[in-house]
């Protein structure tokens, strides 16, 4: 069974794939989008995204990363595909999900999603572009507007040359508003054989299960839910294949709260380098506000941390919460300026 960790912009970057991968159960990663419009990127745009470039394409755990490209220009998406190709990553996956207005009013992520004959122009254009040892794969939604193309654009993926799709069992209208239409996922395998991976509204071991059962996937990827819960992926090798039908499942987290709070700290210190000091404060308390769903610690961290917004003082409140000491003193005094 392979678990995918999910691109989940402005929230699941390099960093937060760190410390997630640390915990263990994750296959593969796949980064947030690279956007790609009319110009061959430089080499540090891509690594700005995905730094796991400098170390083989792994994050320090040993997970690989596959980058994700997002843009609705063949030439462009082709070039820069090539280019990517040679920095090393574990593969190119391709976005056909993201319901941002933002990136849909310029063509791209699910807007592509009503021309599947440029969806399959990509995939081709992309994958003759690469070498063939080099995975190319595919991320999308149900839909647009409605579902009713959803397994025309998988054939065209498939028909393309992609090895891997990710479905989003939603369509872009849907937003992240639940419920998951995992059933449609049943339906898009039927209507390709190239192997199809499960994604959306997972939040549990019982999500999981019910996941597999209705979409027919042996594989799945987590976006939100194992944000909240760092051992969903743990969780879910453990108990979502071993045990039979509806039997009981154990609900207490995989990993109790005493080592969240050391993956809390380590996301500080990744972070200082990384974010500008107005924004830093905020990368911590949206992680607690997911895992608030999960640890009632959390929601009292949360809550205790929740007006701070300085550097310094987010810095002191975390060494408050136990683990490690010196935390990101010595060797950074001028990132907590």
């Amino acid at each position: 069974m392979n678990i995918l960790l999910a691109p989940m912009e402005g929230l699941l970057d390099c960093s937060l794939r760190d410390a997630l991968t640390r915990v263990g159960g994750v296959s593969r990663c796949v980064s947030e989008f690279i956007r790609i419009t009319d110009t061959l990127l430089p080499e540090r745009a891509f690594k700005r995204i995905v730094p796991e470039l400098n170390h083989g394409g792994r994050t320090p755990a040993g997970v690989p990363v596959r980058a994700q490209l997002l843009g609705s220009d063949v030439a462009c998406m082709a070039d820069n595909a090539a280019k990517l190709a040679g920095l090393g990553p574990e593969g190119i996956d391709l976005n056909f999900g993201c319901p941002a207005k933002v990136v849909n009013r310029h063509g791209g992520g699910a807007a592509l999603l009503q021309t599947p004959e440029l969806i399959h122009d990509i995939v081709l254009a992309v994958r003759r572009a690469v070498p063939a040892h080099v995975p190319v794969s595919a991320k999308m939604r149900l839909g647009f507007h409605d579902d009713s193309l959803a397994e025309t654009c998988a054939q065209a993926i498939e028909a393309g040359g992609a090895s891997e799709l990710v479905v989003h069992a939603r369509t872009r209208a849907d937003g992240y508003r639940p419920p998951a239409y995992w059933d449609r996922i049943a339906d898009i395998r039927q209507a390709v054989r190239l192997p199809v991976v499960a994604n959306g509204e997972i939040w549990t071991v019982s999500d999981a299960r019910r996941c597999l059962r209705e979409s027919g996937c042996t594989d799945l990827m987590l976006g939100r839910g194992i944000v909240a819960d760092p051992g969903l992926a743990l969780a879910i090798r453990a108990q979502a294949l071993a045990l039979p039908g509806d039997a009981p499942l154990n609900d207490q987290p995989a990993v109790p709260w005493g080592e969240v709070v050391p993956l809390l700290q380590l996301y500080w210190q990744l972070v200082l380098p990384r974010v500008v000091p107005k924004h830093r404060a905020g990368r911590i308390k949206q992680w607690l506000n997911y895992l608030r769903r999960t640890y009632p610690e959390a929601e009292a961290a949360y809550m205790d941390c929740r007006t701070l917004r300085d550097s310094r003082d987010m810095q002191v409140w975390l060494q408050g919460l136990g683990g490690l000491d010196g935390l990101g003193t010595a060797e950074h005094p001028a990132q907590l300026a």
